[in-house]
This record gives C-alpha cells, structure tokens and sequence, in this order.
C-alpha cells in the first residue's frame, strides 16, 4: 500500500508542478504532510538539504521520502514518479506540438504564467523564513540568530550586485550560508 501512495503521491507532484521545483515545494509539502510520511520542521529541514545537494530539489525530496517511508524500493518508485509526468510531457510536447510555441497564443499564455510562478516561489520563500525565524503559531519566541542570518544574507546577496555585475551566484551564497551555519550553530 506504501508503494501505490508513494506512486500517486509523486505522480500528483510531478504533474502538477509547473514553474521548478520552487513552486513545487507547496505541492510536494501539502502532499506530504496530507500522507503523514512526515512532519512540518522534518520537511524543511528536507528542503534545506534538497537545496544543498547535487540534483533537482524535487527528485532529491522524492527520493528521500520514499526511501524514509518504504526503503530502496520506495525511493525507486518515488523518484520514477515524479520524474515520469515531466519526461513524458516533454517528450509529447516536442513530437506533436513543437510548431505551438511559435503560436503567439501559446507564447501568451507561458508569459502570463510567469508572475503566478514568481508569486508561488516568492511565498514559499517568506513561509520558509517565517516558519524558521518566527515559528508558524507565532507563539514561539522568535529566534534572534535566525533573523540576523537571513538579514545578513540579503544583504550580501543584494549588496554583491552592487560590486559584481551579476551578483553573487546561488553557489556561491548556499557556501557563505553553510559556513556560516557552521559558524554560528556548530561552535
């Protein structure tokens, strides 16, 4: 049974993520969550390893859920299925509608998709940063390091595009976050 939920649990992420794996971590937590496999601080902490590691964050998240809940196999099909819709989708695109992206409809159509998946991602972000500075239930006392780090970081991130022509790369702030991280938490 853990296998079919694995199936139709990824196959659901898989089909329905449009716009990258940011806009898919809504998805995949609220599939997740709704299948118990686990819980809300254990997901993003997922997130934040899914980020740090090689590989897409979604195939990364599959992946370790299913191998959590049901093992090697479990990790298999969990991958399978979230990869399987794109593939698929992909493949049929470009056999039998590769003429539609001239089509100045179909052009319309991904251009206004663009600001829903901006938006989708651009929440995720102030979820994640709510949920680990201030706590969701707002009870919790907000946790002063947190908040530092993350000010901190924006301000490298933006104030490197002021002395770099392209800013920092993501790389490059996933290293000065770890490190400091490390720093901060492991010392």
């Amino acid at each position: 049974m853990i296998y079919l939920d694995l199936l139709i649990g990824f196959l659901k992420v898989g089909m329905f993520a449009f716009g990258g794996a940011y806009g898919a971590i809504p998805l995949i937590r609220d599939v997740v969550l709704s299948y118990g496999w686990m819980g809300d601080d254990m997901l993003t902490y997922m997130i934040a390893v899914s980020e740090s590691t090689p590989g897409p964050i979604m195939v990364n998240l599959a992946t370790y859920v299913g191998s959590s809940q049901a093992g090697l196999p479990g990790a298999l099909i969990a991958t399978a299925a979230v990869v399987l819709p794109a593939f698929v989708i992909i493949l049929l695109f470009m056999i039998l509608l590769g003429k539609a992206l001239k089509n100045p409809y179909v052009q319309a159509v991904l251009r206004g998709l663009k600001p829903c998946v901006i938006g989708i991602i651009l929440a995720t972000g102030v979820y994640m940063i709510i949920q680990n500075s201030v706590g969701l239930s707002g009870c919790v006392p907000a946790d002063l390091t947190s908040v530092i780090m993350t000010a901190a970081l924006a301000c490298v991130y933006f104030g490197s595009r002021k002395f770099m022509k392209n800013g920092i790369s993501p790389v490059g702030l996933i290293g000065i976050s770890a490190l400091a991280g490390i720093i901060v938490y492991g010392v």
